[in-house]
């Protein structure tokens, strides 16, 4: 064909654009002496200042799969994308391939080629400062089915714990629990029970679990509680955590984990650790090993110790060696600092030995 003739692809569209595949059997360039084989891909419709990035894939036509790749998909949007300025405007390989080895591989069968090609088209968008707004309160979807809750309008069942009764809406326990959900409207649920009795909760607890899964916040505890003492809402909240994991309430368990982290004692880690591991808290128990293992002594004296070792024997393994990862620590941590206090005050000769670098040292490391 010559020089800087081609033959083209069909059109196709991308964004909104039409593009189409040049490719030179004997190159775009006269200089090149037809060595190498071109290919571009074009802006075939009218546009300005098109942003797109390219990827052009030469087939194995084999099957064997070795295709040869030429991709910018990967550059960063701020310097990736090419502009083409107008209709015509190319982007390519002048010395896409070189045409004597192009005729001898496996990219050429029955004097065909094969090529896939793929255009991503860049759009823009600049938003500037805002003239007018309305201001958008924040949901108060909590409040509005706490008010419901507290009026009783509506409520469907009775839960009974131990001496006391809770009324709620089957509907708003099964939306919020899976645990109910299957209670109410299961297989083997019954969707005209309007009362169950609840084992194994305090009313305290469940309390605080409804006003949860009512309000989708932690409720407070002091409140429903009239207590202040900090020993009495640590041991709820490890108590809450029990509850929402057995209803279900993932949200509320990582709740009570992030505040009984937040208030972790010496007195209170061995029974929070124990508590972790028997309901699947990783990182509360992480936390925790580490606390205790700083503060064996302590902790090693505290009540919940025994229980700890009673409850889940297979924690003290762990525990121990989380204390010799911490001791291990300290001592690296000891050593640089002996490594880099025991060159202050010393002089270096060439080739000799460290020597003080005044006699008062030298006196009182004889002292000591």
């Amino acid at each position: 064909m010559g020089p800087g003739k081609y033959i083209s692809s069909d059109i196709f569209n991308v964004g909104g654009y039409d593009w189409a595949i040049y490719f030179y059997p004997d190159g775009k360039n006269v200089e090149d002496n037809s060595t190498y084989v071109s290919v571009f891909i074009a802006l075939a419709s009218e546009g300005n200042d098109v942003r797109a990035l390219f990827e052009l894939t030469l087939l194995d036509q084999t099957g064997k799969g070795n295709h040869k790749v030429h991709s910018h998909f990967d550059r960063a949007l701020e310097s990736g994308p090419y502009t083409l300025k107008n209709r015509g405007s190319m982007w390519g390989y002048k010395r896409f391939f070189r045409r004597t080895t192009l005729e001898t591989s496996d990219y050429l069968k029955d004097d065909c080629i094969s090529m896939h090609c793929t255009v991503g088209v860049v759009r823009t968008r600049v938003e500037g400062p805002k003239q007018y707004t309305i201001n958008i309160p924040s949901s108060d979807m909590g409040h509005s089915l706490k008010t419901l809750l507290d009026s009783g309008i509506g409520c469907d069942i009775e839960i009974q714990v131990k001496d006391e009764t809770f009324k709620a809406h089957k509907l708003i326990l099964a939306a919020r629990s899976p645990v109910f959900r299957a209670q109410f409207f299961g297989l083997i649920g019954d969707t005209k029970t309007e009362k169950v009795e609840l084992e194994d909760i305090e009313p305290s607890i469940f309390k605080a679990m409804l006003l949860f899964i009512y309000e989708d916040r932690l409720p407070d505890l002091h409140e429903i509680t009239g207590s202040t003492a900090l020993c009495t809402i640590s041991i709820m909240m490890q108590h809450l955590l029990a509850a929402a994991d057995r209803f279900g309430l993932d949200r509320l368990k990582q709740l009570c984990e992030s505040k009984l982290c937040e208030e972790v004692t010496t007195d209170s880690v061995a029974t929070t650790l124990s508590l972790a591991e028997q309901h699947r808290c990783p990182q509360l128990k992480s936390i925790c090993l580490k606390f205790a293992a700083a503060n064996l002594g302590v902790v090693m004296k505290s009540n919940g110790f025994t229980h700890l070792e009673e409850s889940c024997p297979a924690l003290l393994a762990e525990l121990l060696e989380t204390v010799a990862s911490v001791d291990e620590k300290s001592s690296s941590t000891l050593s640089r600092k002996r490594s880099s206090s025991s060159i202050i005050g010393l002089d270096m000769a060439p080739g000799g030995p460290a020597e003080p670098a005044n006699s008062n040292v030298r006196r009182s490391r004889r002292r000591v």
